[in-house]
């Protein structure tokens, strides 16, 4: 991919609807290689590439979690707040119907189903962050404030 030309996905159209300025971040993606590959890649801190999660309750109701690369998600502190006994991760090929998006390039951004985001708390006092943009290997860049003012998020505390 050109540094001229960058994908179109569902996530850099609406990002571009809300008027939000980001940066495009192609890199080389591995299978299996996460946040940690990523942030290698770009040359940033893996703590401010903020992983999409698509998980499930226990009456299977899907819902977004947005963490730091470097931290882990308390499912029994979300399911918590949730008001729910579990929450899990979705089975790849279920996280794939519901986001529209691959394992690897789910966004939070443009998902085809409309569905809850949960934001850790201390990923929106970050100066910038990078998300992925809807393609393996294609992050974008933009300010927490942006990620919070386009996504209909609630912001939690569920670090592992």
């Amino acid at each position: 991919m050109s540094k001229d030309r960058h994908p179109v996905t569902a996530a850099v159209r609406v990002l571009r609807e809300h008027g939000v300025e980001f940066t495009h971040h192609p890199y080389e993606y591995e299978e299996r290689g996460g946040t940690a590959v990523s942030a290698r890649e770009l040359g940033v801190a893996e703590h401010a590439v903020v992983k999409t999660l698509v998980m499930e309750d226990d009456a299977r109701r899907p819902l977004i979690v947005l963490m730091h690369g470097d931290r882990e998600v308390s499912t029994k502190n979300l399911a918590r707040h949730l008001g729910v006994k579990t929450v899990s991760p979705c089975d790849p090929a279920v996280a794939d119907r519901h986001s529209g998006y691959q394992v690897g390039g789910t966004s939070p951004f443009g998902t085809r189903r409309t569905m809850p985001v949960y934001l850790q708390r201390t990923v929106a006092e970050l100066p910038y962050v990078y998300v992925n943009g809807g393609k393996r290997g294609y992050l974008v860049g933009l300010t927490p404030a942006d990620l919070v003012r386009v996504l209909k998020r609630v912001l939690v505390d569920i670090m592992a």
